[in-house]
């Protein structure tokens, strides 16, 4: 998968209750049953719930933070490094517990990368009202082992620490949950479901990316010669053209922007490579974050000065991308795409005898005292599951997002799995966003799978909708973080 830093995917999904009726009411936190309920000997109806968490073996409270209708934890949890050796050490993992009730169903979120410590609601939490579980990909910091054996960061070990939290927390949330996340999370969601498919009652990936055969690329080159108006294409690619062609003075812009940012490459080797690898991600960039009514935002290369040429490719794709400042936050992810989730590798003719070093692979973003080994059995596993065992996993993409060229497929023989997309969507494409009949059966296939499905809904797919209301601070998307999945 690919490059430079950016924004971060983060969706928002609802769950809701039932009354008697059959109608749909958000419910409140649990807190002590009230006078008029009847009397329990059950010790864990009236125990707080950051009691109930606290008790399990190998959790910490970080931090408690106020939210209107919920309680939200940060919390630490012991993993060990290895799981098939868990005697060999430990580390801690962060993860977040955005509480409702424990009479709702549970959404266990992952974004693959850094947990936000900020309550945010994804979007299956919000269409099924319920709990909210976020937890932090093992080895993106501070949830990386000390010392650091990158030999034990693989799908496996990140799919078991899930398995391990959800073994955890199950007692206490007790209802049905489904798993989620966008990009990157969402092919975590997908690899988690492969491992421990008993887990989940559901699971929603956003925008996953399913680079089967690592050397095949094809699709992403059909992509970019068909993808939005030709117009648009074809400025883009003016773009990145007319950046490798003002090489020198552009370059001397990228010089002073190093300083003033006190920003150094070592890790990607020259100034002259990093300056590349941001050129070449400008099209891909613009795919990924923005819409077709963004193309009339796309400068006329030739005619623009070398500072607006270079200030607008710093919007698309971000200057400071390939700095060691940068790429260190997410060597993770790098180490990944380059050990078994493989990364696209795109021709771009438009650009050629302009290039030295084509687009560069993830060993480069990488520091070389960390070894690296190709795996490509892991892709091919886990697209051989989605095809043939995939029971109750809804896959949703983006028409104008790059990741998407090669996207997830359940086949024949399946079980309630299958694909939709956005028209016009990006990277960041959402239920929400669907027509109005796929919309309905998405929505209404969530709050089955969670066990909330209204009667209304159960007779009439198309009356579904989230049983929680927006929340414009809960459910506010702090979708760009880079061109990684």
């Amino acid at each position: 998968m690919r490059n430079a830093l950016r924004w971060l995917l983060s969706l928002v999904v609802l769950i809701g209750t039932v009354s008697a009726a059959g109608a749909a009411t958000a419910a409140q936190p649990q807190t002590a049953p009230r006078a008029d309920q009847p009397a329990t000997n059950d010790a864990s109806a009236t125990t707080d719930i950051k009691d109930r968490l606290l008790a399990i073996d190998g959790m910490r409270l970080i931090e408690e933070k106020p939210y209107p209708g919920y309680r939200f934890f940060v919390l630490g949890y012991t993993q060990p490094v290895d799981h098939r050796r868990p005697a060999k050490g430990t580390f801690e993992q962060r993860l977040t517990v955005l509480h409702k009730d424990t009479a709702r169903p549970t959404v266990f979120y992952t974004s693959g990368y850094h947990v936000s410590t900020t309550p945010r609601r994804s979007e299956p939490t919000q269409i099924v009202d319920g709990n909210q579980i976020s937890l932090e990909y093992r080895y993106f910091s501070p949830s990386r082992p000390d010392p650091a054996d990158w030999s034990k960061l693989d799908i496996r070990q990140a799919a078991a620490d899930q398995h391990r939290l959800f073994k955890a927390l199950k007692p206490i949330y007790t209802k049905k949950w489904l798993a989620t996340g966008g990009s990157k999370g969402g092919m975590t969601a997908t690899y988690y479901e492969r491992f421990h498919p008993r887990d989940m009652d559901g699971v929603v990936a956003y925008v996953a990316p399913n680079d089967v055969v690592n050397k095949e690329d094809s699709a992403y080159d059909r992509f970019f010669e068909n993808v939005g108006p030709k117009e648009c294409r074809e400025a883009l690619q003016a773009v990145e053209r007319e950046a490798l062609v003002r090489r020198e003075p552009m370059q001397k812009l990228y010089a002073d922007y190093l300083a003033a940012g006190d920003y150094t490459v070592k890790t990607v080797g020259t100034l002259d490579k990093a300056f590349e690898a941001t050129v070449l991600d400008t099209a891909w960039g613009f795919w990924q974050y923005s819409l077709e009514k963004d193309c009339a935002d796309v400068p006329d290369a030739a005619a623009v000065s070398d500072k607006e040429l270079f200030d607008y490719i710093d919007t698309i794709a971000g200057w400071s991308a390939y700095t060691d400042q940068s790429l260190a936050d997410y060597t993770p992810y790098y180490y990944q795409a380059g050990t078994e989730l493989g990364a696209p590798t795109i021709q771009q003719p438009h650009l050629k005898g302009l290039t030295r070093y084509g687009y560069q692979p993830p060993r480069t973003f990488v520091p070389r005292d960390i070894p690296m080994s190709f795996d490509p059995s892991a892709m091919r596993d886990v697209d051989r599951w989605v095809r043939h065992n995939a029971e109750r996993m809804l896959f949703v993409y983006g028409q104008n997002d790059p990741w998407g060229a090669e996207p997830f497929r359940p086949g024949r023989g399946t079980e309630d799995s299958y694909v939709v997309t956005v028209p016009g969507g990006n990277h960041g494409a959402d239920v929400a966003g669907l027509v109005a009949d796929e919309k309905a059966k998405a929505t209404a296939d969530i709050l089955e799978w969670a066990g909330v499905a209204p009667a209304s809904v159960k007779s009439d797919p198309a009356k579904a909708k989230p049983l929680a209301a927006r929340d414009a601070k809960l459910d506010r998307r702090d979708v760009r973080e880079g061109l990684r999945p």
